[in-house]
């Protein structure tokens, strides 16, 4: 059984948080210099110690000391000898640093199909309509086994669909040319905030974010989110997106004597800024069932508000720092806050949030009943790394030696929607008559049979049945009743074999499938 995490004291106790009960989530909150970072710090090199893999993004780049052992001041010696706390014994953590861009760590990848329709159409911020017609796009694709790797294909099947939107209208209803347009213009804007180097292969592979180093310690991967930060639509998507993506991987292992990962959402006030109800709802049904699967969740942000109730109301495990409160507004923000914690009869919760010092807390965590204790007062433990970042030579140093260096660098192009559809698109015009007639009669752009037996159109499935009902199963002006009902049949079969991608919770795709 892991040794408790000691995060706080004071001059009579010492607060700890049980690693049994980690991954029953919780929050640190606090406003801006008041010692969240710290905080995040301390708790994170503690998980490492007792082999506890980390996620976290690093929004103002401070993060990045942890790889180095922390060497102690004289001013920091004063602090700690005021408030009674013994110094660390000074150490690093191992560390694996990621990026979305490329620049300051390891790249992180993750294809369109991956991602899925409902998360896209977030980062998008689609309309309700739009976002009718973005999944009817994800759906044809699917049915058709068109991959979705990058913006190019994504863009492609745009096209594909606006422009053959009458051939579909009947098996999959209404395209909306304007809010084809409108998704359109959306993936511009994604594409030149990065999203064009963000989606692709090789995409992430989320063991190789719950690892442990040779001593046993877990590795802290850290995301550099300081340029990220520029793009909040494509910031919270990706933190979401690799939530979704631990809750669809890992297995069910109940409950550990330690979690199998803790996940720290930073700036988590993006996550649920402007997110449509059923959105939240789908966070909410994750957030409470990724404990079984051995994660523990903490949101950090500034005002606990910035957190729906009905999540808040999961997190067991609190760091409160100094909130402000200049107006009425923050007032009552601070009153809220003190009211969600369990009462101290000898604390003015509310009082006392408006007076707390740079790393001073209330704290409260569960203990062994996984009841929430009382809330205190206390001071936040120093990490025992480095506060504040190491030069960009250590990190590319730290990023050489890495177990994933080489892994991600390279990106892959394999064949997806964007040269289906090219090569399509060369075939009708190659078989064209010159008068935007194919050879069979057709006008050249329509949407294309997939040769494949198994595809939703005919093939081998309608000409088989067909057969069997008296119909020829070869092309005709007409479709007769019966011939109309085999093809809806060999269809429905078409997608069940070999076709079907099956999506989860968020609109992931389904490991294993």
């Amino acid at each position: 059984m892991p040794n408790p995490l000691l995060l706080a004291k004071n001059a009579t106790s010492e607060f700890v948080v049980l690693p049994a009960l980690i991954n029953r989530h919780g929050c640190i909150t606090g406003a801006t210099g008041t010692g969240k970072t710290v905080t995040l710090q301390t708790f994170a090199q503690e998980l490492s110690d007792i082999g506890v893999p980390v996620f976290m993004a690093d929004v103002k780049g401070d993060l990045s000391g942890m790889a180095k052992a922390g060497e102690p001041s004289s001013k920091l010696l004063k602090i700690l000898a005021e408030r009674g706390i013994t110094e660390p014994k000074w150490a690093a953590v191992p560390v694996t640093f990621w990026d979305v861009y490329g620049q300051q760590g390891h790249p992180v990848r993750a294809t369109i199909s991956d991602l899925g329709p409902l998360l896209l159409a977030r980062m998008l911020n689609l309309n309700e309509t739009q976002q009718g017609v973005f999944q009817l796009v994800f759906k044809i694709a699917d049915d058709n086994g068109w991959l979705l790797l990058d913006t190019k294909d994504l863009r492609a099947m745009l096209q594909h669909v606006g422009d053959n939107a009458a051939s579909f209208k009947t098996e999959y209803g209404n395209v909306s040319a304007a809010s084809i347009g409108a998704i359109q213009r959306g993936m511009i804007a994604i594409e030149e905030q990065g999203g064009n180097i963000f989606f692709g292969e090789p995409m992430l592979n989320i063991d190789d974010l719950i690892q442990t180093d040779s001593n046993g310690k877990g590795i802290v991967n850290i995301l550099a989110a300081d340029k990220l930060m520029n793009a909040p639509h494509l910031y919270s998507t990706f933190l979401l997106w690799l939530l979704s993506q631990l809750y669809e991987h890992l297995p069910e292992i109940g409950d550990q004597d330690k979690p199998k990962l803790v996940f720290f959402f930073d700036e988590a006030h993006l996550l649920f800024s402007e997110a449509p109800k059923p959105l939240l709802q789908k966070i909410e049904q994750v957030v409470r069932l990724i404990r079984s699967k051995g994660v523990g969740v903490y949101f950090v942000t500034q005002n606990p508000l910035d957190i729906p109730g009905t999540i808040l109301g999961q997190l067991g495990n609190r760091v409160q720092h100094a909130l402000r409160a200049f107006t009425p507004r923050d007032q009552k923000a601070v009153k809220a806050a003190a009211d969600t914690f369990r009462p101290n009869p000898q604390l003015d919760t509310a009082q006392v949030i408006t007076e707390l010092g740079v790393g001073e807390a209330l704290v409260s965590f569960l203990d062994e009943k996984g009841s929430p204790t009382i809330v205190e007062r206390a001071y936040v433990v120093p990490p025992a790394s480095q506060i504040g970042p190491i030069t960009s030579e250590e990190r590319q140093q730290l990023m050489a030696n890495s177990v994933v260096a080489g892994v991600y660098e390279k990106a892959v192009d394999r064949e997806s929607a964007y040269e289906i559809l090219k090569a399509q698109h060369t075939t009708d015009s190659a078989s064209s008559d010159g008068w935007g007639r194919s050879a069979g009669g057709g006008a050249v752009g329509s949407a294309p049979a997939p040769a494949n037996p198994n595809s939703n159109t005919g093939g081998y499935w309608s000409n088989t049945l067909g057969g069997l009902f008296g119909g020829s199963g070869s092309p005709k002006n007409k479709d007769t009743l019966v011939e109309a009902v085999v093809k809806s049949a060999a269809r429905t079969m078409g997608s069940q074999v070999g076709r079907q991608i099956v999506r989860g919770v968020l609109g992931s795709i389904f490991k294993g499938k």
